[in-house]
């Protein structure tokens, strides 16, 4: 049975048997309705025989039943528990409940055991048995489990692909004899010749793929809905070579839903989408999220005119008019990726546009940058691509030579002005920035949307379609385009490129940081000492981080390899968790960036930067498309420096020091903190004395004030240079170790930096300032941060708490309460706990 896991604390479920039956495509057929948030339609799924039966022929059917057998052993106990075993699959829990089959729906039983039919799902199908009751005559039908969460699954049934129009060239090698169960083999073999098209006939591919989706049914297929999953079933078919290879299921979300958050825009006009939830899709479409389900799909989805429907999709759609005030957009994908990368966003979103010939002239001035590639580089991009077939953009010569993607900005309508003056500019430079560093885009266009001011974190990267938070806006150039570079570095690791264990996040995340500072610098075209300067300003900002971290969070949470050596291996079915997927306070940790980013420094120092770059270059070329491990990573990079083994560097010393251990990692420690030697560090700590020494001044500055009077201040005014944007962080972070600061030398430190117009991280800083010092006039600051900056937020929740100061607890609540509403689940619960 399904084990009931705390959807707040405990690991993410996969459920989707995966190695029994794996989606290749899937087609969305959807209404939006914001008037009661409910997302409604149809989708339906296109398979292939998983890999534990691909061989399998029907002379060699029955070795199929003890493994179903054993799987309806471990379920007639408690815990349930799978042995893992290496197989090249990955997937979840599965489930062999048996249906009991009526004239109308039974009601569920209250045995808290028993999976609950939902109760709106179609009559004739009960709550769900343990598949070990046996029926029929000790029989047993083979079960599809799909992840899904959180959804009103209203019919199942197979889809007649066999109807469709023009469909005889996929079955001139099968023999029809009108007897039922070779026309339902026949339609496997459909489904199957479609699936396996050669990549160069994706076009045909798509076109059967929507006309088989509007075929009609064949008949319902029997079906019951856990917490965590979507049971399917076939009244006698016993294996997945048999089951029906595409089926339709009609359904609709619920309000409460957990993969996508319906709110209000910046201008106060409702919209919805996808916010990056840790249960990922499965409360937007049943699917199977394991990694492992490479698959294509294509959506239509239908809302009101006015809104703009924005997907993770490589064309740019055009509305078209479904009925009087109704648009439909469609949108495709022939790359195929994990179901967890499907984003959507439906509001009154504007395009940005440029307004003058003086912003595009500045375009052109910053957006060429060379490839440093090497003859071996050429060589990389005519071998054969080792992923599964698909239109490569690393085959194709011309997008080989495109640095600058097609790429569009929205936003709501109040804040277009803004994203003029910066981002729109930005995103050239930095798509340029990433192509001179990595080479080939992996997808062919970019839209980048400012999301409500809910959203939980500063961006998120999708195929075609990145979101920034509206706090990356504010304060100049510097946060809007590190964190740009930051979420364009995905497209190739995170998206091109994923992690067979999703618990390896460290290889999307710490790639992508440690990848901003390369595309950041090249974007603004520094000097090398520029560069050098920036770079280590910035680690020594991470490393602080880090520190404090590690100091305040659980071990278990600081691992980048929390499964060790079982990283990667799977269940016979392709069941798994992911470890502490769901656990609330890990969506604000940034251990994974900061840890990984440190590693990949360390090697890159090792081997010398630019030997580095070409084997990150390397790397690309041979894994994108693919899913990958550490070690595919570490193995490739030592093997290209040989000297690096010769001197103790090897993967399973790197796992031992960085991967497989909680806390700083020995080699950071021993590395010492090599970065206060910067001139921009030392600009503020106070350690060179041929600069302004910002910290020593105000540390002094504060002592005269509290000693002297008002009118002896005016006399001595100080003089303080400029800073840049993590300069201002730096001395913020240092004047906060400071037991006290008088009201003055703040009102003196919010007006020399003007501190209110600076980006989110310095005002972060500040705010901190104020809490700690009890600085009232700034409290309007922390409000308005709380308010507009909710991705940065929580942490000062807790802070305005600890100090037990009744005008601040009473600050921390006033402006919880005026945002809870939208607020994320796990956010929500986060401050919830810190507050009462």
């Amino acid at each position: 049975m399904e084990t009931q896991l705390d959807p707040m604390k405990d690991d993410l479920p996969l459920m989707a048997n995966t190695s029994y039956m794996l989606v290749k495509h899937y087609v969305l057929d959807l209404d939006v309705d914001f008037k009661s948030k409910v997302i409604e339609g149809s989708i339906v799924l296109f398979f292939e025989t998983g890999s534990q039966y691909r061989k399998t022929s029907s002379a060699g059917k029955e070795c199929c039943q003890p493994q179903f057998d054993e799987i309806c052993k471990m379920r007639a106990s408690e815990p349930c528990h799978i042995p893992m075993i290496n197989v090249s699959t990955c997937s979840s829990k599965t489930e062999c409940n048996d249906f009991a089959v009526s004239g109308k729906e039974e009601e569920a039983t209250s045995d808290e055991d028993s999976n609950h039919s939902n109760n709106e799902q179609a009559s004739g199908i009960s709550s769900s048995k343990d598949c070990c009751d046996i029926e029929d005559h000790g029989n047993k039908d083979f079960l599809l489990v799909l992840d899904c969460c959180d959804l009103s699954v209203l019919k199942v049934e197979e889809v007649d692909v066999a109807a469709v129009s023009g469909i005889k060239k996929f079955t001139r090698s099968a023999k029809l004899t009108g007897v039922s169960k070779e026309l339902e083999n026949l339609r496997n073999r459909i489904v199957h010749e479609l699936v396996t098209l050669p990549a160069d006939r994706w076009k045909e591919q798509l076109h059967y793929f929507t006309h088989c989706s509007q075929a009609p049914g064949c008949g319902e297929l029997l079906f019951s809905t856990g917490t965590w999953s979507l049971e399917i079933r076939k009244s006698g078919i016993q294996t997945p070579v048999d089951f029906p290879h595409a089926i339709r299921i009609w359904y609709k979300t619920k309000p409460e839903g957990r993969s996508v958050a319906w709110t209000t825009d910046q201008s106060g006009r409702p919209c919805v989408y996808t916010m990056g939830s840790p249960i990922n899709n499965r409360a937007l479409f049943p699917c199977q999220e394991p990694p492992i389900a490479l698959s294509t799909w294509q959506a239509s989805v239908r809302t009101a005119a006015g809104f703009v429907v924005l997907m993770s999709g490589e064309n740019s759609a055009e509305p078209v008019q479904h009925q009087e005030g109704i648009l439909s957009w469609y949108y495709y994908v022939s790359m195929p990726m994990p179901a967890s990368t499907f984003t959507i966003a439906v509001g009154c979103w504007q395009e940005v546009k440029q307004q003058s010939f003086k912003q595009k002239a500045a375009i052109g001035t910053n957006t060429e940058f060379s490839l440093p590639s090497s003859q071996t580089d050429l060589r990389w991009h005519e071998e054969i691509c080792g992923h599964v077939e698909y239109p490569c953009r690393f085959q194709n010569p011309a997008a080989r030579l495109q640095a600058v993607i097609p790429y569009r900005v929205f936003a709501p309508w109040c804040l277009m002005e803004s994203c003029e003056e910066y981002l729109l500019l930005l995103v050239p430079q930095c798509l340029s920035a990433a192509y001179a560093t990595l080479g080939t885009h992996p997808f062919s266009r970019l839209d980048v949307l400012i999301v409500p001011s809910n959203f939980s974190s500063l961006g998120m990267a999708s195929p075609h379609i990145i979101f920034l938070s509206q706090s990356v806006l504010p304060g100049g150039s510097h946060l809007c385009g590190t964190r740009l570079c930051h979420e364009i570095a995905h497209a190739w690791f995170g998206l091109a490129i994923g992690a067979r264990d999703w618990t390896e996040e460290w290889i999307s995340e710490g790639f992508a940081t440690f990848l901003e500072d390369i595309f950041w610098a090249r974007a603004q075209q520094l000097s090398h000492d520029e560069i050098k300067g920036q770079q280590e300003l910035k680690a020594l900002l991470r490393w602080r981080r880090l520190r404090d971290e590690v100091q305040n969070s659980e071990e278990e949470l600081q691992v980048l390899r929390p499964k060790k050596e079982s990283t990667g291996e799977l269940s016979e079915s392709g069941a798994s968790v992911v470890k502490y997927g769901l656990k609330a306070e890990k969506i604000f940790m940034q251990v994974h960036y900061l840890k990984g980013y440190f590693l990949l420094r360390s090697l890159a120092r090792k081997i010398g930067e630019v030997s580095y770059l070409a084997s990150l270059r390397k790397f690309v070329v041979k894994f994108h498309g693919q899913l990958v491990l550490s070690q595919d990573f570490l193995s490739m990079l030592l093997e290209d420096i040989p000297k690096q083994k010769q001197s103790g560097l090897t993967v399973e010393s790197i796992f031992q020091n960085w991967l497989d251990t909680s806390g700083i990692p020995k080699p950071l420690l021993e590395e010492g903190e090599t970065w206060k030697e910067c001139q921009l560090v030392q600009q503020v700590s106070g350690e060179d004395h041929d600069f302004e020494l910002q910290v020593t001044k105000w540390i002094q500055t504060n002592r005269r004030i509290r000693k002297s009077s008002k009118k002896k201040m005016k006399q001595d005014e100080v003089v303080f240079q400029q800073l840049l944007p993590d300069q201002l962080v730096l001395l913020l972070e240092f004047l906060l170790e400071e037991k006290t600061l008088c009201p003055r030398i703040l009102q003196c430190l919010e007006r020399t930096y003007q501190l209110q117009e600076q980006d989110a991280e310095v005002r972060h800083r500040w705010c901190e300032l104020v809490i700690k010092h009890k600085y009232e006039p700034g409290y309007g600051d922390i409000e308005r941060f709380l308010r507009e900056d909710q991705a940065m937020g929580v942490y000062l929740y807790g802070e305005l708490m600890v100090n037990e100061d009744a005008k601040q607890q009473e600050l921390a609540r006033k402006c919880f309460a005026a945002a809870q509403e939208h607020m994320d689940a796990s956010s929500a619960k986060v401050v919830a706990e810190m507050l009462f």
